[in-house]
C-alpha cells in the first residue's frame, strides 16, 4: 500500500513538476481561433493566474500557468492550446531573452477593467468592439455620457470610444439621410439627452465629453477609438469655444473663418487639418483619406510595422499578428492622411504607396490612445442596417486581432520605459 501510495504521489508530484504550463500558440497553423484566445488569457487574469505575452514569438503566443479550469475553458471554447512542462517553458523563455531575438517575455497582472463609449439603444452588431468582446467572452460595461460626465470613467482601466460625433454635427449625415426615421429620431433623443444634462446644444455636451475622456487618459487611462470617434475627438477638443457646426446641426450658423481659429495644439494625434465647410458632404476634415484613396477592395491591404520588443514593448505588444499583412476595411473615417499625424505619434500600421497611417498610437499625459480607421475589420463596405458580421466566420481575423491587442496590453507589467 505504501509502495502505491508512492508511486501516486510522485507521478501526482511529475505532473506538477513537468506540466506546469498551458501554451496558447498565436501562429497561423497552430491556433483555430485566435480571438476566443484572447477572453482564455482574460478569463485566466480574472483568476488570478500568472501569464506572459510572448512578443514576436510563434504569432504572439500566451504562457499561462497550469490550471484545469483553464484547460477546460479552452477546450468549450474551442481554443487550441498545449500543456507544457516547466523545463520546456524556461527553454523558450530562455530562446525570447536572447540578445540576438527581437522578442520579449511580457507578464500580464491584472485583467483591466472595460468601459465601451455607446447609446444604450445601439444595435450591439454597430461596432465592431463590442462585437468581438462578446464573442471572446471577455466582460464590459456600456456607459455614455451622463456616466462619463458624472466621472463614472474613473472605474475603469481601458476605454473604447463608439463609432461617434463628438463635433456635434450627427455624423455628418444630413446630406443623405436627413428624412430617414433613424436620423430624425437620434437627432431628437441627441437633444433632449444634452438638455437633460443641462446644455443648449448637442456640441456643447459633446465637448465637456470629450474634455472628461482627454483628461481620463491623462491621468492614466487608455482610450481606444476606431472609425469617425478618431478624428472628430480631436476636431472637438481643437474647435473648443468655436462654432464650426451649421444651422441645421445647432440651430444657427457657424462662425466666420471658423478654419483659422482651430487650436491643433489641443488635439491627441492630428495637425493641420482642413474642416469640411459644406453641412451635406459626408466627411468632417482632411484627416481621413476615404474620399480620397483611389484603391480597388482586392488590392487593400495595410501593413503593420515591426519594433523592437525588449526596447518598445507597447507597440510591440498592439502589433502582435499572425502576419504583417492586413485586409483593409472601409468606414466613416477609413484612415489618415499622413501629414495630418503629428510627428510624436506612432504609426502602428499603414499603407505606404497611399500615403495613409491606418492604426496609430500616442502617449497623453500619464495615458496612452490608439486610433483605428475603419468600421468593421470583416465587413469591407459596412453600411447603416447592413446584418451582423458573424465571428464564428472569422475566428482568426487579423484585424480583429489589433483590437484584442488593445484589450489586453493595459494588463501588462509596468516597467519604467528604456529611452
Amino acid at each position: 500500500m505504501k509502495k502505491v501510495f508512492a508511486i501516486l504521489f510522485f507521478t501526482t508530484l511529475s505532473s506538477a513538476t513537468w506540466a506546469s504550463f498551458i501554451y496558447l500558440p498565436m501562429n497561423h497553423d497552430n491556433q483555430k481561433n485566435h480571438l476566443k484566445a484572447y477572453g482564455i488569457v482574460y478569463f485566466s487574469l480574472e483568476a488570478g493566474l500568472k501569464s506572459k505575452w510572448l512578443l514576436n514569438y510563434d504569432g504572439g503566443a500566451f504562457l499561462i500557468e497550469n490550471n484545469k479550469i483553464v484547460e477546460n475553458e479552452c477546450k468549450i471554447r474551442g481554443v487550441s492550446y498545449q500543456v507544457i512542462s516547466d523545463a520546456k517553458s524556461q527553454l523558450v523563455l530562455q530562446e525570447i531573452a536572447s540578445p540576438s531575438s527581437n522578442q520579449e517575455a511580457v507578464t500580464l497582472e491584472k485583467a483591466p477593467k472595460i468601459a465601451v463609449y455607446s447609446p444604450k439603444d445601439k444595435l450591439p452588431w454597430d461596432d465592431a468592439v463590442t462585437m468581438v468582446l462578446t464573442y471572446a467572452e471577455i466582460p464590459f460595461d456600456v456607459i455614455y455620457d451622463q456616466e462619463v460626465l458624472e466621472d463614472k470613467l474613473l472605474l475603469y482601466e481601458w476605454l473604447h470610444l463608439h463609432h461617434e460625433d463628438f463635433t456635434g454635427q450627427y455624423g455628418r449625415f444630413y446630406g443623405a439621410f436627413r428624412t430617414a426615421p433613424w436620423y430624425v429620431e437620434s437627432k431628437k433623443n441627441a437633444e433632449k439627452q444634452a438638455e437633460i444634462l443641462g446644455f443648449t446644444k448637442v456640441s456643447e455636451a459633446k465637448l465637456a465629453v470629450a474634455k472628461k475622456i482627454r483628461d481620463y487618459v491623462i491621468g492614466g487611462g487608455f482610450m481606444f477609438a476606431m472609425c469617425s470617434a478618431t478624428d472628430s475627438f480631436d476636431i472637438a477638443l481643437s474647435a473648443e469655444g468655436v462654432d464650426i457646426a451649421e444651422a441645421m446641426f445647432d440651430g444657427d450658423a457657424s462662425e466666420p473663418n471658423y478654419q483659422s481659429k482651430i487650436n491643433y495644439n489641443k488635439t491627441f494625434a492630428f495637425k493641420d487639418f482642413q474642416l469640411i465647410r459644406n453641412p451635406t458632404t459626408y466627411e468632417f476634415s482632411s484627416i481621413d483619406m476615404t474620399r480620397k484613396r483611389k484603391i480597388p477592395k482586392t488590392s487593400d491591404y495595410f501593413s503593420l510595422i515591426e519594433f523592437s520588443a525588449k526596447w518598445d514593448p507597447v507597440p510591440t505588444m498592439l502589433t502582435q499578428n499572425h502576419t504583417i499583412l492586413v485586409k483593409g476595411f472601409m468606414g466613416q473615417t477609413t484612415s489618415f492622411d499622413r501629414n495630418t499625424v503629428k510627428s510624436n505619434v506612432l504609426v502602428l500600421g499603414e499603407n505606404k504607396t497611399n500615403n495613409e497611417a491606418r492604426y496609430i498610437h500616442g502617449t497623453k499625459g500619464k495615458g496612452m490612445f490608439t486610433f483605428y480607421g475603419g468600421h468593421d475589420p470583416e465587413d469591407y463596405t459596412h453600411r447603416v442596417g447592413d446584418p451582423k458580421t458573424e465571428l464564428d466566420l472569422h475566428p482568426t481575423s487579423p484585424g480583429y486581432r489589433l483590437i484584442l491587442n488593445n484589450v489586453l496590453f493595459p494588463a501588462a507589467k509596468k516597467k519604467k520605459q528604456k529611452t
